[in-house]
Parts: structure tokens; C-alpha cells; sequence
């Protein structure tokens, strides 16, 4: 009976030693799961990372910011000619005004009237005197063309290439919008195009007796299109006599179809849509060289006054002047004149590469 016992007890050893063995075998060839499989393959390449650099943590990819890149403004032609250092009474932002009676021609402010500068888009105003006074027909459709883009300044405009207005309509958006594919459209269809035209705008600027002007193209954005205040203030006189000019320069805004859309404009001097102000002529004008100008014509205290503003150094600080124009003059009111105005003299600007 023993020996039969320990026989049994044997017996029993081996079959669960080969119970054992065959489990063993069976894990070894069952294959791993794809999950197992990519936790081992992660903390495999965990490891190796590890080991080729000990202590340091690699950092999850963050996604790249755009900087935007400031350009900085180049300086106009009056700030580097010194300028902006004039001081007056109205400490304008303007480095150059002129304040004239425009029934009497008395001046009542001038600071630097008689330097010649650049004049950016108030250029369109003898744009309009040549259109108008050729008595080209207003209702004739002209198209914006390849030519008429902005090669100077690469400035943006809404009429597209094919783009067809009237004579009329361009001339509105010229002058109120500041538009520049209009202006030099208009310049372009003139009788023997756009020699002719600015051979016309010096030709008036001459009969005018503005002798500080001089026009290369209709719409102001070259720097060597200059005048001084003196010869704008002749300009916005003979400009304000042309009741279509004043009309279309005050128009607060203006839509045009072009084929299926609607374009809306609006114009550049937000002044005339301020009822505290009665203007009845207004240009404004900007590209760097130039600085921010503006032109206008109004009634202040009962007076008409023609006021320029060139060289104005930041976007609403032309307006500025004018508003500070207008409390003086009110505040002036009743007097009959303004104290004498400070003596100015003609001042040589750098040479400066009109494209830069």
C-alpha cells in the first residue's frame, strides 16, 4: 500500500509538471496584441531617446506663431528738411498751413507756405480742372486697364482690370474716394493720352500763376508731383469756381454697379459729415514722402476761408488742424483781422528718389 501511495503521489507530480510546460508554450507562440504591441514599440523608442540624451525632456512641438513685420515710415521730404521743428500759436501737427480770406485774399495763418513739397493725392484736383474744362462728354464709359495700376506704390484698389464707369464716375470716385485707377483713367483717355493730360496740368498750373507746381502723372502717388501752400491755395480757389468739382469732392459717399456687384464708397475727409462744419470744397492727399495733406474750402464765422495743411504727421491729425483752425477763427470773431501772420521763406528740400 505504501508503495503504491508514492506511486500515485508520482503520478500526480508529473502531470502537473506537464500541465505547467504546456501553458508555458502555449503564451510563447500566442501572438501580441496590437495594443501590447505599440506600448512595447513606445517605451522602446522612450528608452532609446533616454539613453541618447540622460536627463534631458523633449518638449511637445508647439505650432509656430506669425510675427507681423513693422515696417517702419520712411520720413517725408518736409521732416527731413526740418520742418516739423516750426513752432506756431495753434501748435498744429501740419509743418506746413495756410489760412486765406478767400474774397479778400487776406492771409490770417501761414506757417511755411511757400516750401515746396510733395502733394500726394491733392493732385486729382488739377486732375478734375483738366477733365472738366476739356468738356470731354461725362457719360462716355472708360475702362480701367492694365496701365492703370499702381506701379509706384503698389497701392490697392476695388475697380478691377475691365472695370467700365463713366467719365462722370470716375471723376467722383477721384475726388471723393481718392481713387487712384480712376484719376489716372481719366488721364489715360484724354486726346492724346497721358502725355497730353500732364502737359495740360502743368500748362494750367502755369496760367494759374502757380510757379511752385509741377505734375508728372494725375494721381499723386509720385513724390515729384510738389506744390507749395500758396500755389494749393490758388488751386482750391479756381477749383471751387467749377460747381461740378465742388460737388463731387463733397459728396459724402457714392456707389457704382459694376457688373453684378455694388461697390460703396465713402469719402476720405470724415468732415463732411460733420454738421458743426460747411464745406464746400475738400481734397485730402497721403503717401509717405508727402505725409498726410489736405485742402478745404469753408464758411467758418461767416467768412470763406481756404485752408491748407500739408505734411501732417499722423492719420487724424490733419483733421485736428482743422478743427483747431476753426475755434481760432471763431474765436477771432468779430474781429476783423487776425494779427499779422509769421514771415516764411522758400526752403531747399533733399533730392530724393521718387520711387523710394
Amino acid at each position: 500500500m505504501g508503495v503504491e501511495r508514492t506511486v500515485v503521489a508520482k503520478l500526480k507530480q508529473l502531470v502537473t509538471l506537464g500541465l505547467l510546460t504546456l501553458v508555458a508554450a502555449v503564451a510563447l507562440t500566442t501572438p501580441v496584441s496590437a495594443d501590447a504591441a505599440q506600448k512595447k514599440k513606445r517605451s522602446t523608442a522612450e528608452a532609446r531617446q533616454a539613453q541618447a540624451k540622460p536627463g534631458v525632456r523633449r518638449a511637445a512641438a508647439r505650432p509656430t506663431k506669425r510675427v507681423a513685420r513693422v515696417v517702419p515710415e520712411r520720413p517725408s521730404f518736409g521732416q527731413i528738411a526740418g520742418l516739423r521743428a516750426t513752432d506756431d500759436d495753434l501748435s498744429l501737427a501740419s509743418s506746413v498751413a495756410l489760412v486765406v480770406d478767400q474774397d479778400s485774399n487776406e492771409v490770417l495763418l501761414s506757417k511755411n507756405s511757400d516750401a515746396v513739397l510733395p502733394i500726394a493725392s491733392i493732385t486729382k484736383l488739377m486732375t478734375a480742372m483738366v477733365v472738366t474744362e476739356a468738356n470731354l462728354p461725362l457719360d462716355e464709359k472708360l475702362a480701367i486697364g492694365e496701365e492703370d495700376i499702381d506701379t509706384e506704390k503698389g497701392s490697392r484698389s476695388r475697380l478691377r482690370i475691365g472695370t467700365e464707369l463713366s467719365r462722370e464716375e470716375m471723376l467722383h470716385l477721384a475726388l471723393m474716394a481718392s481713387e487712384n485707377r480712376a484719376a489716372h483713367a481719366l488721364g489715360r483717355h484724354y486726346p492724346g493720352g497721358l502725355p497730353a493730360f500732364v502737359a495740360a496740368m502743368n500748362r494750367k498750373a502755369a496760367e494759374l500763376g502757380m510757379h511752385d507746381t509741377h505734375y508728372v502723372e494725375p494721381t499723386g502717388l509720385s513724390s515729384r508731383n510738389q506744390s507749395s501752400a500758396k500755389d494749393l491755395a490758388t488751386l482750391v480757389k479756381a477749383a471751387y469756381d467749377v460747381q461740378l468739382i465742388r460737388e463731387l469732392s463733397t459728396s459724402p459717399e457714392y456707389s457704382v454697379v459694376v457688373g453684378r456687384r455694388q461697390l460703396q464708397f465713402h469719402n476720405t475727409n470724415r468732415l463732411v459729415n460733420n454738421p458743426t462744419w460747411e464745406i464746400g470744397l475738400q481734397k485730402t492727399g497721403y503717401i509717405s514722402e508727402a505725409g498726410r495733406c489736405l485742402v478745404m474750402q469753408a464758411k467758418l464765422a461767416g467768412r470763406k476761408l481756404i485752408m491748407v495743411f500739408l505734411d501732417s504727421a499722423g492719420k487724424y491729425s490733419r483733421l485736428g488742424d482743422a478743427e483747431r483752425v476753426r475755434r481760432w477763427v471763431n474765436d477771432l470773431a468779430p474781429a476783423t483781422a487776425a494779427s499779422p501772420a509769421p514771415a516764411t521763406s522758400s526752403i531747399a528740400l533733399p533730392e530724393l528718389d521718387p520711387a523710394s
